[in-house]
């Protein structure tokens, strides 16, 4: 595709969501990107459980038909968005994958403990500590923190059961091959949800995916939202978009 057809209207970002599904967890992200960027971030529903499948059609619809575009996914989302792109959309120029799997990213007792425990997590509040060794760092600001569990709490806990349970036992090695689309994969190296070991298995799978670790927690592109935005604006600048289109 020809810079002057990049350049004629903002570069399209579709951001999906991770276990919250609302989306709202994106603002420093988004505020951190170049003008030269239109974010758009797909929600969830938070009062009814969709699976992956009906969740694909909501990616398809917020996907751009005639202008390209990347796609930004986030933990949950990450094996959505891998059978999604392994249709090859026609302008899906790249794909980002932030603390990404394509099979469940808890083995053995940890798969089995959180299976039994689904039900009832998210029924009582995530106390801080918690968050802090899960989520968000030990270090995390309060604002983060709050803004965590508002996400969290605005939706039914049901649905974010129902959600644990899919990632759970999600598996799309087989559609991670089908994508022709570069791929990024960005993690924390300090994330203790989603291990090193799921980057490797990508990895595997597509030996010339980039990736970049950063010192961070899980929600890394919540708590450096401004490297992240770095890292992506130089993945796209590195598949063809002009270099002067994209200063930070």
């Amino acid at each position: 595709m020809d810079d002057a057809q990049y350049l004629k209207s903002p570069f399209k970002l579709v951001l999906l969501p991770g276990m919250d599904g609302t989306g709202k967890l994106f603002s420093e992200f988004v505020a951190e990107l170049p003008d030269t960027f239109k974010a758009v971030a797909v929600r969830y529903p938070t009062e009814r459980y969709l699976p992956y499948r009906d969740l694909e059609n909501l990616v398809r619809t917020a996907c751009p038909v005639a202008e390209p575009f990347m796609l930004i996914a986030e933990s949950f989302s990450t094996p959505l968005a891998l059978k999604y792109a392994a249709t090859n959309p026609k302008n899906l120029q790249g794909l980002v994958l932030c603390a990404g799997f394509a099979a469940s990213p808890a083995r053995g007792w940890r798969r089995f403990l959180a299976s039994l425990l689904a039900p009832y997590v998210f029924y009582v509040p995530m106390p801080n500590f918690l968050m802090n060794r899960w989520l968000v760092g030990p270090d995390a600001a309060p604002s983060l923190l709050a803004a965590v569990r508002t996400a969290i709490s605005a939706v039914r806990p049901s649905v974010l059961a129902a959600r644990l349970r899919a990632v759970l036992t999600c598996g799309v090695r087989a559609e991670a091959g089908l994508i022709s689309a570069p791929i990024l994969y960005t993690r924390g190296k300090q994330d203790c949800l989603v291990g090193v070991w799921c980057l490797e298995e990508l990895r595997r799978i597509r030996p010339q995916m980039a990736v970049v670790a950063m010192v961070g927690p899980h929600l890394i592109l919540q708590r450096e939202p401004r490297r992240v935005a770095e890292v992506v604006v130089r993945f796209i600048q590195s598949i063809g978009l002009p270099p002067n289109s994209l200063v930070l």
